[in-house]
């Protein structure tokens, strides 16, 4: 069961159409994450030794060996998938789940830092490194990607903290992720499609996306992929955010000596080397959606998807969402769903996330009504919380008043958690093994 307190959060509606509705969120959001699982996704394109896409197909016997390289979140369910359907000589993977593991011999599972990088985040980045050095021209790499790629697989050219300082200043101003790998990109020697020259093999990248629509030059800060971003927009985006002037001095002079030409630009589409590289997005936040509305109809629910593409503060995209829902034309039993990605802007000192913020940000607005909420972090962590979302309905002020909880503190303080924890209604799954963002499912 994906829900670790499954019972628990349907015994807190208040009503039995509450608890139905709370149980078939909790289904709904099962269904999502189960169509997007590695080892489904990767079933889906990898038959009998052949790779299979509408554009073409790989005989992965073909080669002379066929290693695999992986990070992210989903990395390892990926190359476990891969490595029950044909025969690998080799790996070396970056996880962030201490717990997962690969049953292949040769497969060495490496966990790194998330969502800050740390040492082992670059000790894994150099294992890979030497290891795609080692390939052959009649070599095949499968590199597997998803999202947490970028701190879990890391090069820099600044010092660690250095990073993880500057990484941890945007995230905690709203930036978004497309924002924040644009300078991860442009203080990494990896990253921005810089991998691509450290093979003389052929490159067949795998992509789950964690990302707004799903551009490839920014999953996992897009190390096999052309880059059209610049130091430039590196300075502009840190000095739009009022953060020049509190970023390291090491991080400022690599932008400027990068500016000035001194050091190189990220790899560009007409550069040498993408001619053997073959980039292929297999699964993303619309998959795990549809999967979601189609449980829905299942269920009874009309449906109506509002968007994959959701983005903006989390507190103020919660109320518009439940504005869209009153005031929908569609009558009767009817789910309303969203993916994407919030962000939050951290003021306040408490524990919480983007999904639980968006939810927290709702309870006022639907009081006394038999709406339920839930929004979902798909890889099954929000934020800096041990949640990965939070489900709310129509009683859930008047619970929150007897426990003397005033949501609009907790709003004001990030303290998201505390206040569903208090009230036994964060969702928990752990890590799921998989990430394509967030999903949202109203019910009205």
């Amino acid at each position: 069961m994906l829900f670790k307190n499954y019972d628990e959060l349907i015994v807190n509606g208040s009503t039995p159409v509450l608890q139905q509705k709370r149980r078939d969120i909790l289904d709904m959001l099962t269904a999502a994450v189960d169509a997007v699982h590695p080892s489904r996704i990767i079933r889906g394109v990898l038959q009998d030794s052949q790779l299979v896409f509408p554009s073409e197909t790989f005989d992965l016997t073909s080669f002379d060996h066929l290693y695999l390289v992986g990070f992210g979140k989903a990395s390892v369910g990926m190359a476990q998938a891969v490595c029950d359907a044909v025969s690998v000589t080799k790996g070396v993977i970056i996880t962030n789940d201490p717990q997962a593991r690969v049953t292949h011999d040769s497969i060495e599972v490496l966990v790194g830092g998330h969502p800050l990088p740390n040492e082992d985040s670059i000790l894994g980045a150099e294992k890979i490194l030497t290891f795609l050095h080692a390939c052959g021209e009649n070599d095949c790499v499968l590199v597997l990607i998803s999202g947490g790629g970028s701190s879990l697989f890391c090069k820099p050219r600044i010092p660690l903290s250095d990073l993880q300082r500057t990484i941890d200043l945007l995230v905690r101003s709203g930036a978004t992720i497309d924002e924040i790998n644009t300078i991860r990109k442009h203080l990494s020697f990896v990253k921005g499609g810089q991998l691509v020259r450290q093979t003389k093999a052929v490159v067949i990248c795998l992509i789950i996306s964690d990302v707004v629509h799903d551009p490839l030059t920014s999953i996992a800060s897009g190390p096999t992929s052309p880059d059209s971003t610049t130091y430039g927009d590196a300075k502009e985006i840190l000095t739009r955010m009022r953060l020049w002037g509190k970023i390291p001095a090491t991080v400022r002079n690599v932008i400027e000596d990068g500016i000035q030409g001194r050091i190189p630009e990220t790899l560009k589409k007409d550069d040498a080397g993408f001619e053997k590289v073959f980039n292929y997005l297999i699964a993303n936040n619309e998959h795990a959606c549809q999967a979601a509305v189609n449980k829905a109809s299942e269920l009874g629910y009309k449906t109506k998807l509002l968007t994959t593409a959701i983005t903006g503060e989390a507190k103020t995209l919660g109320p518009y969402l439940i504005d869209r829902v009153k005031n929908s034309l569609l009558i009767g039993k009817t789910a309303f769903l969203s993916g994407g990605e919030p962000t939050v802007t951290v003021h306040g000192t408490g524990i919480g996330g983007r999904n639980q913020e968006l939810v927290l940000a709702c309870v006022e607005e639907i009081a006394q009504s038999d709406i339920v909420i839930a929004s979902f972090a798909t890889d099954g962590a929000d934020g800096n919380s041990t949640a990965a979302g939070a489900i709310a309905d129509g009683s859930s002020l008047d619970r929150a008043k007897e426990k003397h909880l005033i949501p609009s503190r907790f709003l004001k303080n990030n303290d998201s958690y505390m206040f569903f924890h208090s009230l036994g209604d964060t969702l928990t799954t752990g890590l799921t093994g998989t990430n394509v963002m967030d999903i949202q499912i109203i019910l009205r």
